[in-house]
């Protein structure tokens, strides 16, 4: 049973060690990416800001045919 529990404790410092090398950045600069991000991609749920959305290719013609062949 010792040897078990010994195993679990290894392996779960292992994964620690893992998380400690990833990359990381302050909150501050992530924030700020963050903001950056948001000013600078358009998103057509708030057409106040952004306008009407453009063409979409995929919405149904107002035709009188709905393109089916049978």
């Amino acid at each position: 049973m010792s040897e078990h529990k010994l195993r679990k404790i290894i392996e779960h410092n292992n994964r620690l060690k893992e998380q400690l090398e990833l990359p990381r950045i302050p909150v501050s600069q992530a924030s700020e990416s963050l903001i950056d991000f948001t000013k600078t991609t358009k998103d057509y749920l708030i057409p106040s800001q952004w306008g009407p959305p453009p063409h979409d290719p995929f919405a149904s013609q107002t035709g009188g045919s709905c393109g089916c062949s049978v």
